[in-house]
């Protein structure tokens, strides 16, 4: 009698008991792959009876599990191909699909196992560090969230466009509208008021070099001899430089020419839009240069700064571009403004994009790339050895890993504030180890038969 027909049976729904069991086990484990017992009989030579059965191996089931929202912001999950790229202590590379992540005490992205997840940072040599730009590309590096505070940023420049109203009637000075303000920066004489008036104003706040708040009004008055020009001023805080106008009745029809050093015109063609000349090039905003070149901007200069600012002058003034404006008969309007300023701003949080961009959100509204997630795969993920703490470790049978950044090529996008569930379908294993168990008492069965056979044999 041979027994190692059941013998072999018997260890073979043992391993699959286990492999069963570990899946059961890790059905709640982040990110977890179910694995499966592959087996093959074993003949030997010429034989037509086979000796038994033997675990040919342990495959894995890399389909995607289900998605469930967290509402954490480090709580990421791949939704399609690819593993996070992660760093061990040591160095070693491993790969995981277990998105749930925090800050260590140095601000670098680990999972609870320790583990760093890698991808594209800054160059912390670059003298914008540590605001510089994200270098996709190269060798990924450990994801670390600096912790400064952004610095102020002075305007440069501010984008505005107006529609001012055609049909104003400029020579009716019940629609003139009146102002108080500060002629001249001079300490000697900045309690010098003096009224002005306007047919439209536009007010917005720009930043100096220290964060300081800076509110910047633009005065618009309707030229009444000339359909098609505008004259206008910019005030600092209510206050202007260099001030002049040809009457002191602010309402008076004929306060023309207004002057100073913020002032400038703006000319209309019969289209509403500004003036143009043969070569397409704006000329419709003049400052008093005299430049006739393509103007699509004013320079807005105040010599005057708070607490030690820059002032904004020289290289440092505003640009303040106003390609765009028009003049329609219509409401008086701005349409669009945009200025490049900010004040200082405290880190108050993280969000990652579904590209992998992990973006820094400061108090002032700012917000700055501190670094873009790689995500790999391989030719064959079957081929993964399993290391341990969610991970696995690349192999021959794997291939080499092909890194790229999410939502490009083959690889699924990062989800933010939520978590891969494992794939192992809990009644299916249940099922599965009901199976495995009959199989075992059936071989322990066929041991049974064979002995009473043989002691049958030896009765004789």
């Amino acid at each position: 009698m041979s027994f190692s027909q059941a013998l072999s049976g018997l260890r073979g729904q043992a391993e699959n008991i286990k492999v069963i069991s570990n899946n059961i086990a890790n059905s709640q484990t982040v990110g977890f792959k179910g694995g499966r017992a592959s087996f093959a009989d074993i003949f030997a030579g010429a034989s037509p009876i086979g000796l038994g059965v033997r675990v040919a191996g342990i495959s894995q089931d890399f389909r995607s599990g289900d998605l469930e929202n967290t509402g954490r912001e480090l709580d990421l999950a791949i939704a399609g191909q690819g593993f996070f790229r992660m760093e061990k202590g040591n160095g070693e590379v491993v790969y995981s699909r277990n998105g749930e992540f925090n800050q260590d005490q140095d601000g670098f992205l680990v999972n609870s196992t320790g583990q760093f997840l890698t991808g594209f940072t800054m160059n912390e040599d670059d003298e914008d560090y540590p605001f510089a730009d994200v270098i996709a590309g190269g060798a990924p590096e450990r994801l670390r969230i600096p912790p400064n505070d952004i610095p102020a940023n002075a305007t440069e420049e501010v984008s505005a466009i107006y529609n001012l109203d055609a049909g104003i009637d400029a020579t009716d000075p019940n629609v003139v509208q009146v102002a108080t303000i500060f002629n001249d920066f001079d300490p000697t004489v900045v309690g010098r008021e003096q009224e002005i008036g306007y047919h439209f104003s536009s007010s917005y706040t720009a930043y100096d070099s220290l964060g300081n708040p800076r509110t910047i009004t633009t005065y618009f008055r309707k030229d009444p001899t000339a359909d098609n020009l505008w004259q206008a001023y910019v005030a600092f805080d209510g206050v202007i430089t260099g001030f002049t106008e040809s009457t002191t009745n602010p309402t008076d029809p004929v306060t023309f020419p207004i002057a100073g050093d913020n002032a400038f015109t703006l000319t209309f063609g019969s289209d509403g839009q500004l003036l143009k000349d043969a070569d397409n090039n704006i000329i419709g905003i003049n400052e008093g240069t005299g430049d006739e070149s393509d103007r699509t901007e004013i320079e807005i200069t105040e010599p005057l700064a708070l607490g030690g600012a820059a002032p904004f002058t020289g290289d440092t003034a505003i640009d303040f571009v106003l390609a765009g404006t028009t003049q329609f008969n219509n409401n008086s309007v701005q349409n669009s403004l945009d200025q490049d300023g900010y004040t200082s701003g405290t880190l108050t949080g993280l969000e990652v994009t579904d590209d992998g961009r992990v973006i820094r959100i400061f108090t002032n509204e700012e917000r700055r790339d501190a670094g873009q997630i790689v995500l790999t795969n391989f030719i064959n993920p079957e081929g993964l050895m399993p290391d341990g703490d969610n991970a696995w470790r690349q192999t021959n049978a794997s291939g080499e890993p092909v890194l790229g950044v999410a939502g490009t090529g083959v690889f699924g996008t990062v989800e933010s504030q939520t978590l891969e569930n494992s794939n192992v379908d809990l009644a299916q294993q249940l099922v599965d180890m009901i199976v495995a168990q009959r199989a075992y008492q059936a071989n322990s069965s066929s041991i049974g038969t064979q002995d009473e056979m043989l002691q049958t044999v030896i009765n004789l």
